[in-house]
């Protein structure tokens, strides 16, 4: 699960068996307090309406909308999420049978998280209307570090800390954090352990997702330069 925000390093292996494994942050990076989903679901139940995997899945993976709820909105939109998941090689999405934005309930507004993947279905939860949240605590320096890496801010308010984040960054910080750390989730065949699964899903958002859409920037914008030079 993405429970809003941190990073790190694993190596890579394949998709294999992602039915019925999930993993959840208790407490992350720059964000409230998480608890470990267990608590949401009991330990054999989803915390969501259950996908069957689809052993022999004929075509694309679906994607699924739910109403955000009072308050809250969605930050990215089916095109944005087909869009971003085109850029990644096939093989990495062959496991993938279900993207769902969905709601924000009262149950979830006590334990409150980006992210969830639970066997072959990625959840994407929505953020605050104003875009943004609120916190008991300030930030350490690693928190606004990482927050910094997709434009948010951090402000006080009163005896209380915001994150503010702006339209660009955070859907940003959906598309490739966010999706890209649930769907490394899905591939990892490899490790059983919560805190090893984490690192895995952190090094693989880190690299096919925050490093991945660096590159791909600084190419458009080389050529961008290139071609001027070269007809201006």
């Amino acid at each position: 699960m993405q429970g809003r925000l941190n990073l790190p390093l694993r190596g890579i292996a394949p998709a294999k068996n992602a039915a019925g494994r999930s993993a959840r942050r208790m407490v992350t990076m720059g964000k409230r307090a998480r608890i470990s989903s267990a608590a949401l679901r009991g330990p054999f139940l989803p915390p969501e309406k259950w996908y069957e995997p689809e052993e022999a899945r004929v075509g694309d993976y679906a994607i699924v909308v739910r109403t955000p709820g009072q308050g809250y909105r969605h930050v990215v939109t089916e095109d944005d999420i087909r869009g971003r998941l085109a850029q990644v090689p096939k093989w990495m999405i062959a496991g993938l049978d279900v993207v769902q934005l969905s709601t924000m309930t009262r149950k979830k507004r006590r334990a409150p998280c980006y992210g969830m993947q639970w066997g072959s279905t990625i959840y994407l939860y929505p953020i605050e209307e104003s875009l943004v949240e609120a916190f008991p605590d300030p930030p350490k320096p690693a928190q606004k570090i990482e927050t910094a890496m997709y434009g948010a801010r951090w402000q006080q308010a009163g005896r209380r800390w915001q994150l503010v984040w702006s339209e660009e960054a955070l859907r940003d910080f959906y598309l490739n954090n966010v999706l890209i750390h649930e769907l490394g989730h899905i591939l990892d065949s490899r490790n059983s352990r919560y805190l090893d699964r984490e690192r895995y899903a952190e090094w693989f958002a880190l690299e096919h997702g925050y490093k991945a859409s660096r590159r791909t920037d600084l190419a458009q914008r080389a050529a961008a330069k290139y071609i001027v030079r070269r007809h201006g």
